[in-house]
């Protein structure tokens, strides 16, 4: 039996913000012609390459993958390796991948989209090979906010300050991290605030460090949180940056689990604290202000 066809929206999809979803959701439209909706886009080192290096991408391929089908309710994602298909020529890519591997009959990307060996081709060429190999071509406007584009790298600009408020609303949901929780040096239980820690993935970008109003997702239930970002000054030897969570009334274990932790806005800088009496008096006022996000 014959696969069915589908509408394609193709990009580097990184932060899956405002302008990123109107291209996808012109390939979920799709379903009213009967066509399955596949985002075709790269793993997360293609956007390190595309940035330089310097700021990291904004989200893990588990991640997007919560966000592009749990979320946004895409069929299916195509994610391969950048060096598997850069060396096609923009006709390769067309007639191969879109044409015969992802049965493509209409395609969505933004006006600044490119393809091809060396970036060569853009939607003029995408829209020219469509005529020659079957498929429809959607062009999307950029999306606006506050007089500018929306694009990744002012989330990252935003996220690299802390505003993680402004960030959310160029992303169109709450910016999170999907981790497995890891054992730590348990420091919180014995200050009374027993906390979940999480890193970032290589090469993932790290907000600002500093204490953020989150909330997360145990088992379904969405709790109110305070997350530390950083690399926990005041405890000798931690230098890695990860996330620290303190899950407000949650005493249960998270160990080797994956949890959802959601930000809201920016709190305090990161501080280092002359004893741990006075983290504790610090995270006692840091989780009455995150109560009133609640």
């Amino acid at each position: 039996m014959e696969s069915k066809r589908t509408a394609v929206a193709l990009g580097l999809f990184d932060g899956v913000h405002l302008g990123h979803r109107a291209v996808i959701n012109a390939a979920l439209a799709q379903k009213k012609n009967g066509l399955s909706s596949l985002v075709f886009t790269f793993e997360p080192d293609c956007v390190l390459r595309k940035a330089g290096g310097t700021q990291g991408y904004i989200y893990t391929r588990t991640e997007k993958e919560i966000l592009l089908c749990e979320q946004i309710g895409v069929d299916d994602i195509v994610s391969p390796p950048f060096e598997s298909l850069c060396s096609l020529s923009g006709e390769e890519f067309a007639e191969e991948i879109l044409c015969r591997q992802l049965r493509a009959a209409h395609v969505c990307c933004g006006n600044d989209f490119r393809f091809g060996k060396n970036a060569a081709c853009g939607a003029n060429e995408l829209m020219d090979f469509g005529k020659r190999f079957g498929f429809e071509v959607e062009v999307v406007s950029p999306v606006e906010y506050g007089g500018s584009i929306v694009s990744s790298s002012r989330v990252r600009e935003l996220l690299l300050k802390g505003d993680v408020a402004s960030a959310n609303v160029l992303l169109g949901f709450n910016y999170f991290i999907n981790a497995e929780v890891s054992n730590g040096n348990h420091i919180g239980r014995t200050i009374d605030f027993p906390t979940i820690n999480q890193h970032f993935s290589e090469g993932q970008l790290v907000p600002k460090f500093g204490v953020y109003s989150t909330f997360t997702n145990v088992g379904g239930k969405v709790m109110p949180s305070v997350t530390n970002v950083g690399v926990k000054p005041t405890i000798e030897g931690v230098r890695r940056p990860l996330a620290e969570t303190h899950i407000i009334g949650f005493n249960g274990d998270l160990y080797g689990k994956n949890a959802d932790v959601c930000f809201k806005r920016f709190i305090r800088p990161e501080m280092k604290f002359a004893s741990l009496d006075e983290l504790k008096a610090q995270i006692k006022k840091d989780i009455l202000s995150a109560g009133t996000d609640i």
